[in-house]
This record gives structure tokens, C-alpha cells and sequence, in this order.
């Protein structure tokens, strides 16, 4: 799967349920209970010093795709929110697009768990993160 396989459709039904996948430039590739692939690119406008990719660009693309994994896992009816984020960071972006993969830990009636990976083009981790998602089911 590379970053031309772009799905116009999920990427504008995303962007229009997280209307912030805009704001980050999220593209999405492939999105089911079992995976949420998305891309982000390299901006200068997106790096801290030394022309790197921002860790809080790179947190908030892995927050947004985790979050759509836990949506196609939710109960008919029910919302998500993160209530809690870890991300290890373990090499720089200075160019091109990242690959963003969150596939489900753990689903389960009141918690999901997700991890996601973010990976260079060349194919090197970046982070790694794992979230928890409350599932909230509505109130009669």
C-alpha cells in the first residue's frame, strides 16, 4: 500500500467526522475494524527546529487515526474519546510522508485499546503509541 492509494471517500468521510484531519493534511488509505491506515506529509510549517517534524504533528496524526480504528469498532450508537495517550519516539522526520497504522489491542465494552505505528518512506519506525479509548454509549 503506498501513499497514491489514497481513498477519497474515507479520507472525506474522516476529515468530516474529525474535521482537525484537515487541519493535519490526513489522507486515508484503508479504514475497517481491523486497521486505519492514513498519510501524513512533511511541511516546514509542521517541524520544530532543525526542519523535524513536529512530535505533536506526529501524536496528534496517531491520536486521530487511533481514535478512527475505535469508531469502526464501537457498538451501533456509541462515541469515543482518548482518555489516555503514550507515544515513544524513536527517529526523526525531515522529508516526505509518513504512514500511519492503528490496529485494535483490545476491544471491549467499556475500553478500547489501540496501537499505532508511525513509519517513514523508508520504512523505519518513528513511534509507536498506544491509546485507550472510552466507548460512550448514550444515556436513556
Amino acid at each position: 500500500m503506498s501513499s497514491t492509494d489514497v481513498d477519497a471517500d474515507l479520507t472525506s468521510m474522516l476529515r468530516t467526522l474529525m474535521p482537525f484531519g484537515e487541519a493535519l493534511g490526513m489522507s486515508a488509505l484503508k479504514g475497517d475494524a481491523g486497521e486505519v491506515v492514513v498519510t501524513g506529509e512533511w511541511a516546514a510549517e509542521r517541524c520544530t527546529a532543525g526542519g523535524v517534524l513536529h512530535g505533536g504533528y506526529l501524536m496528534a496524526l496517531a491520536d486521530s487515526s487511533g481514535a478512527a480504528c475505535a469508531v469502526f469498532n464501537l457498538p451501533k450508537g456509541a462515541t469515543t474519546s482518548t482518555i489516555e495517550s503514550k507515544t515513544n519516539f524513536f527517529r526523526p522526520v525531515t522529508e516526505g510522508v509518513v504512514t500511519v497504522r492503528s490496529t485494535p489491542v483490545h476491544v471491549g465494552r467499556t475500553t478500547i485499546v489501540v496501537q499505532t505505528d508511525v513509519t517513514r518512506a523508508d520504512g523505519a519506525l518513528v513511534t509507536r503509541t498506544t491509546q485507550t479509548q472510552a466507548v460512550l454509549t448514550p444515556r436513556a
